[in-house]
């Protein structure tokens, strides 16, 4: 998904599209001359991406930085050539400022007249104030994104009391210019140097916090490294459906389609994480900057190695051609690795998320309910009466009301719609109430709510929701892990209903649950896909035998089931005969709308930065690519929250957050134990987790299948 998320925002992305078609900016950088950018750029600056986030008062749109980040995210997907990042971050700097500054420049900013670059170096240039309020400044700026020669350049001066900004005319006396032979083709860069340059009183910008520029660069580059990314994989993908080998197009190879998976994951990481820096943008000029701090610092750690990586793979599925000069993808990799230079390494980011993190700083990721108080004041009343009843008759309310499974349809849950289930999510949190955990009946009883018979329902639902009944799920098989339709349990038909032999193996549970969803073959001369049938099974019944499987945590979680002539009467079978395999991918589909409580980060995550303490630079680095990764995993679950909201399916998102989800995990866990140092090594908590955490990237399809399965169904990639 890219930032973009509103009509509006995928308009504006849409005229920069249709503009680069029409003027094939690439053409401009493979064969003109180092500032032939200028050709295109004024029709380029009418699209309004330099003022969409400016001030109406002072020459702009007016509308949000999100809504600028969307738009240079497509800019770099076109790779539009230019001072596009650099103008569009001086526009947004001196717009929102205050004083005489953004009154007198930001509309030739807002409009492109004035093409900007600004300094981002650590080493402000030397500053005398005069009697009229303006600066006599002298010194090395540094190198200044987007400099060029006659480019007006935002660069900070220090007068001895105060870092301030100054927008130096281009054409400046004493200003030198020295233009370099940058790695990146379709940018502008340059070293500036200042010697006695006068900055007029109204050129000198105020209302700038310290910190707010390096901030606003990173959020702006983040939505440049998604675009980068965006375009990478979708010219990956394109070559990899048409490229043949071996008679085959090569996006059918394994190898490929997880190269491509691999590729997804880290765009939706970056789309995520470069909109939510952008988001809580608009907090910025607050006097502590709000919480952009944080989520820039997270949006570079993620999105700059993100791009140079993403641009590499694609280089990599292209082959031979992708290393020619002729084709585009070099210029990608060529922004990436530029950008992520310029922005001073992701390491310097890493090490920044890790130090406002240790001192208090968390993104509080919310969603905006407002308009919906009414219906907040309902659930409240209804809460607070559930709250004062005995706790031994919570749960029965909580099923009788609803509450307990509001996504449910009524009675058994409310038919709540996605904002409905946040609001009661947060007022059954905020009333210390705890909904119990059904485990595989929030699995079981909605598919026989959509499929079953009405005896079934009324047999099943109640029952479940008030924890009189158990379940387990018997679907996977020795043969039949990931690909479950490979499943060889039999169901032979006999008078008044079915006998079921086999084995099922990783079922957990088993020994407590009272009832089972079993999937069995009710006809082998059918496809493999067809044939099964979904059978509701009595965990008491005759012939079945129980045998624990030992994990390598020690405990006996999982079990291995035996079925040896289980009688199941018709009126177990939910759905039509042959309808199994169906019915199981409503089963494992079923998943409610929700927001994660707490912490940003995650509990473990938490407890990681309690146990790392003020560590060193190598424990900082990691720490802040887990810190990083932790947040992008809260905020791809709340974009698809924010998707369901809007009546869409979930999204990639989805599936990516499992994929990437298991992996933090993993990751947290094994360097948990590796700070744990003694801790690490004997049995305890660390090393528990450590191993336990193994089975996430096993257990409901692995990894590698799962990847797989994106680059198919999410990717279009052909089956093999």
């Amino acid at each position: 998904m890219t930032i973009a998320t509103t009509e509006e925002q995928k308009a504006a992305a849409g005229a920069i599209q249709a503009w680069a078609r029409s003027t094939d900016p690439l053409v401009t950088v493979r064969q003109g001359p180092a500032d032939s950018w200028r050709t295109s750029w004024q029709s380029f600056s009418s699209l309004g991406i330099f003022s969409v986030a400016v001030p109406e008062e002072v020459g702009g749109s007016g509308a949000e930085i999100v809504d600028l980040a969307a738009m240079l995210e497509q800019a770099a997907t076109e790779l539009v050539p230019g001072p596009v990042l650099s103008t569009a971050l001086a526009a947004l700097v001196v717009g929102r400022s205050s004083g005489a500054a953004a009154k007198r420049w930001s509309e030739d900013l807002a409009d492109g007249a004035m093409p900007c670059a600004v300094a981002l170096g650590n080493s402000p240039v030397n500053a005398t104030l005069g009697a009229d309020g303006g600066l006599t400044v002298t010194g090395d700026a540094g190198f200044a994104i987007g400099g060029d020669t006659g480019v007006s350049v935002l660069l900070p001066a220090d007068t001895g009391e105060e870092v301030v900004w100054c927008l130096v005319d281009g054409e400046s006396d004493g200003l030198t210019v020295t233009v370099a032979d940058t790695i990146d083709k379709s940018r502008p860069l340059a070293r500036v140097r200042c010697d006695g340059v006068a900055v007029a009183a109204d050129r000198v910008v105020t209302g700038v916090r310290d910190g707010l520029v390096p901030d606003l660069a990173a959020t702006l580059a983040a939505a440049e490294a998604s675009g980068v990314a965006a375009w990478c994989l979708r010219t990956a993908l394109e070559y990899a459906k048409i490229r043949e080998q071996f008679g085959k197009p090569i996006g059918s190879f394994q190898a490929i389609k997880h190269l491509c998976a691999e590729m997804l994951c880290r765009v939706e990481q970056s789309g995520a994480a470069a909109w939510d820096a952008a988001v809580a943008a608009e907090d910025a000029w607050n006097a502590d900057g709000g919480e952009l701090p944080v989520a820039a610092a997270v949006a570079a750690t993620i999105t700059l190695d993100a791009a140079v990586e993403t641009a590499k793979d694609c280089i990599q599925v292209l082959g031979g051609i992708g290393f020619t000069w002729e084709h585009d993808a070099h210029f990608y990799l060529r922004r990436a690795t530029s950008l992520r230079q310029l922005l001073g390494g992701s390491a310097r980011w890493r090490s920044r998320v890790t130090e406002l993190t240790r001192a208090g700083a968390r993104r509080h990721l919310s969603i905006d309910l407002t308009g919906l108080d009414d219906e907040r004041a309902r659930i409240h009343a209804d809460i607070a009466e559930l709250v004062a009843r005995p706790e031994s008759e919570r749960r029965a309310a909580l099923a009788e009301s609803g509450y307990l499974a509001p996504h449910w349809p009524a009675p058994y849950g409310r038919g709540a719609r996605a904002a409905e289930q946040i609001l009661i999510e947060e007022e059954l949190a905020a009333a210390g109430v705890g909904r119990p955990d059904l485990v595989i009946g929030w699995w079981a009883v909605p598919t026989i709510l959509e499929h079953g018979s009405a005896e079934q329902i009324e047999r099943f639902a109640t029952p479940t929701l008030r924890g009189e009944i158990i379940w387990c799920q018997l679907f996977s098989e020795p043969g039949a892990g990931s690909d479950l339709a490979a499943l060889r349990t039999s169901a032979e038909k006999v008078d008044g209903g079915w006998r079921l032999h086999g084995q099922k193996v990783w079922t957990s549970r088993a020994q407590e649950a009272d009832w089972a969803i079993c999937l069995a073959r009710t006809d082998r001369e059918a496809s493999k896909h067809k044939g099964i049938s979904y059978f509701l099974v009595d965990m008491t019944s005759p012939g079945i035998t129980i045998s624990p499987l030992r994990e390598i945590t020690g405990d006996a979680l999982f079990n291995e089931v035996y079925l040896e002539d289980v009688f199941v009467p018709d009126d177990l079978v939910v759905g039509n005969l042959g309808d199994g395999w169906k019915l199981a991918r409503t089963t494992l589909a079923n998943e409610r709308v929700a927001m994660g409580g707490g912490s940003s980060l995650g509990a473990a995550m938490e407890e990681l930065l309690a146990l790392a303490g003020d560590g060193d630079p190598v424990t900082d680095d990691t720490l802040g690519l887990l810190i990083g990764n932790a947040l992008v995993g809260s905020q791809l679950e709340l974009r698809t929250t924010l998707r369901q909201l809007d009546g869409q399916d979930p999204g990639p998102e989805s599936s990516v957050r499992k994929l990437v989800g298991v992996r933090q995990r993993q990751a947290v866990a094994e360097f948990a134990m590796e700070l744990g140092g003694t801790d690490g090594w004997v049995e305890g908590s660390l090393a528990r987790e450590f191993l336990n955490t193994r089975c996430l990237s096993i257990a409901g399809g692995t990894t590698q299948i799962l990847l797989t399965v994106a680059a198919e169904r999410i990717l279009g990639l052909p089956r093999g």
